[in-house]
């Protein structure tokens, strides 16, 4: 079981990009104060743990700070999609501009993994103090029937 990701969007990593090198100069310079609204990989996505328990893996997510119904699993296939939203107090218009600062990230999060290894029929889902905790259960491995082979 495996994390589906998309790497190096096709080009070879050992290509010049002069706006790279650009980005490295800039974030050296002035930092990433940024990386949280657009793009930073700590904020994009939530971290998970995957450990193989025998007969099943079970994948551990932290969503901390998310009603258990902005949290949504789809099956499609051999792929599973966990995603959760998180909506804003500022979405909602305050009317004596009481907002000071705004730190927190809102919107949405999703990861997709691999489930070709896995019984998507008999997956368990629970959700408790901000970890989603999801009981994998292995596909029982088809022995091809023993058979006589005939010399000719």
């Amino acid at each position: 079981m495996f994390e589906l990701t998309r790497r190096n969007n096709g080009y070879p990593t050992n290509y010049y990009d002069p706006f790279r090198e650009m980005e490295k100069l800039e974030r050296g310079f002035f930092g990433a104060p940024f990386d949280g609204f657009f793009g930073g990989k700590d904020l994009a996505e939530f971290k998970t743990d995957i450990t193989d328990e025998g007969d099943h893996y079970l994948l551990e997510a932290d969503l901390p700070g998310f009603d258990k119904k902005d949290i949504h699993l789809d099956v499609n296939g051999d792929t599973l999609t966990i995603q959760a939203e998180r909506h804003s107090k500022v979405e909602q218009k305050d009317n004596q501009d009481r907002i000071v600062r705004v730190e927190r990230s809102y919107g949405t999060y999703s990861r997709r993994f691999d489930l070709s290894a896995v019984d998507a029929d008999n997956i368990k889902a629970k959700y408790d103090n901000g970890v989603l905790t999801l009981n994998l259960p292995k596909k029982a491995s088809v022995l091809p029937a023993s058979r006589q082979l005939e010399i000719e």
